[in-house]
């Protein structure tokens, strides 16, 4: 932000000035600057000129100021009312950004302040650019009332007319309490920092009062928390300077709008072959261990490409980006580490939430299934395990990107249907020769059928392994589905990149037309 001395004003400066009472802000802050670097943070200039190429940021309505002179504090008026905003280039792409001041009353947001942000995301419509936001404020500025209240359902709405148009990400920075917290949930990224971002609605002394209930800052909303318990934050690093890169990477794997398609790096290809020998091994041939499907998606993507979305949330699924011969893919997959697999309540928002994230900006979603079905429990069926479960249902039903799934090993019940099965609309499936699909396991399924157990101690003809390996070659293998042609090919782990490559290189001109309606009723 810049400002103007008043001890040394030219006569066009005073009538910028207006006779009004302003101070500099390189001096109010001055001491003030030094707490943001005591607690490990960088200042609001400091974020932007490490987010923008060098050079290239071009700062707009340097010179607002507030509106309000109700109480005291605001006989101060600071250029810039607390928020950089402007414009300029990432990796020579067209971003736009603002960055809240915590110096300047708090980052609290007033009228100005809000317009400020409104008017670049008004730019970034429509010139189609990504929008990042660094969010460091303590919420509505108490002394403009409902004029700060209603400055936050400006932006909130902004946010939601830009959603699924241009890529939008929030880096907390700081506090970000109250109604502060609905714009990062309203974008499609939020990255946070360990020890020194922040949300929640109501903070801990709010909480003691009504709950009385005694929790920390950090217990209730710090990044850990976010990241790990409630998925609020989509990423979770260790310094400004980290968050900032991270959003950068982020970046290069979404294209500029909904019209355009990803960048692509097809000169940078880099995959070494004996990772497709790696594959014939790393999934058991029992069916019952575990392994880390990390480790296949890192053999068919190109080398160091992978990045991993909600890392620390329901983990019991893996998301994220990655390149597959240079293109940008979105990767679903079963985490047989973790509850072996199973769909619950969060991973179904995981991975539903990001599935449409891909369809928003046209990016093929590729799904590596290994699942016994979705996780029972009476706190699954009391959550609502049926409408969640149909979230991600929904999402794959709807996406009209490139579809592609893979079944790895078990792929059992509904649970098939919702992991981009061919009945919801997936363009190829493929699966490996000892890939599972069923109403059920097999033992399960004999349990079922035959009640009696005393018939089947009884009876020596009937003989319960006889029984498994008949169920297994009738119903469970992957050839019973290929026949219903629900399975388009069988393959071999160490051709699972090259098929890859071959299947997204088909799909690439990929055209649905959807019958006109205004949207569709997500289970919500």
């Amino acid at each position: 932000m810049n400002t103007i001395n008043i001890d040394n004003k030219t006569q066009q400066q005073r009538d910028i000035l207006k006779n009004k009472n302003f101070l500099s802000l390189n001096r109010q802050n001055k001491n003030k600057h030094i707490k943001p670097h005591h607690l490990g943070k960088l200042t609001a200039r400091e974020r932007i000129n490490l987010l923008f190429d060098k050079n290239s940021f071009t700062e707009l309505d340097r010179f607002r100021v507030h509106r309000c002179y109700n109480f005291n504090i605001h006989k101060t008026q600071i250029l810039g009312d607390g928020v950089i905003t402007g414009f300029g280039t990432i990796n020579n792409r067209q971003i736009f950004a603002y960055a809240q001041d915590f110096t300047v009353f708090g980052g609290s947001l007033s009228e100005v302040h809000a317009q400020k942000i409104c008017k670049i995301y008004d730019m970034a419509l429509k010139i189609g650019a990504p929008i990042i936001g660094m969010i460091d404020s303590g919420g509505a500025r108490i002394q403009e009332g409902v004029a700060a209240l209603a400055g936050y359902g400006e932006i909130f709405y902004k946010n939601t007319i830009a959603s699924g148009v241009i890529p939008q990400i929030s880096i907390i920075m700081g506090a970000s309490a109250g109604g502060a917290v609905y714009s990062p949930a309203l974008t499609d990224f939020t990255l946070m920092i360990e020890k020194t971002s922040y949300m929640f609605l109501t903070g801990p002394n709010v909480i003691k009062e009504v709950t009385h209930e005694i929790i920390s800052m950090e217990e209730l909303g710090g990044a850990y928390t976010n990241n790990k318990k409630s998925g609020n934050s989509h990423f979770l690093y260790k310094s400004d300077i980290e968050a900032i890169q991270g959003a950068k990477k982020l970046l290069s794997f979404l294209p500029n709008n909904n019209t355009e398609q990803p960048s692509t790096h097809e000169t940078n290809i880099y995959h070494n072959k004996t990772l497709n020998q790696q594959l014939k091994n790393i999934i058991p041939s029992n069916q019952n261990k575990p392994y880390d499907i990390k480790s296949i998606i890192l053999c068919i993507i190109d080398n160091n490409s992978f990045l991993e979305i909600h890392k620390y949330f329901a983990n019991n699924i893996v998301i994220g980006f990655a390149k597959i011969n240079g293109h940008t893919v979105g990767i679903v997959g079963n985490q047989p580490q973790v509850l072996a697999g199973s769909l619950d309540i969060n991973a179904s928002n995981k991975a539903a939430r990001f599935i449409r994230i891909c369809d928003s900006f046209n990016i093929p979603i590729i799904t590596l299934v290994d699942v016994p079905g979705f996780l029972p429990g009476l706190s699954q069926e009391l959550g609502g395990i049926i409408r969640h479960g149909a979230k991600l249902l929904y999402a794959y039903s709807e996406a009209t990107v490139p579809k592609i799934t893979i079944i790895l090993r078990k792929a059992y019940g509904g649970a098939y249907c919702v992991m981009g099965s061919k009945h919801i609309g997936t363009d190829l499936n493929f699966a490996l020769p000892t890939a599972e699909i069923a109403v059920m396991g097999a033992k399960g399924a004999i349990n079922i059928l035959i009640k009696n157990q005393t018939m089947i101690k009884n009876n020596n003809t009937l003989n319960i392994n006889n029984m498994l390996t008949e169920y297994h070659d009738k119903y469970e293998t992957p050839y019973v589905a290929a026949e219903l042609g629900y399975i388009d090919e069988i393959i071999f782990p160490e051709h699972i990149r090259a098929k890859l490559i071959q299947s997204l290189s088909i799909l690439e001109n990929k055209r649905i037309i959807n019958l006109p309606k205004k949207h569709g009723n997500i289970p919500l």
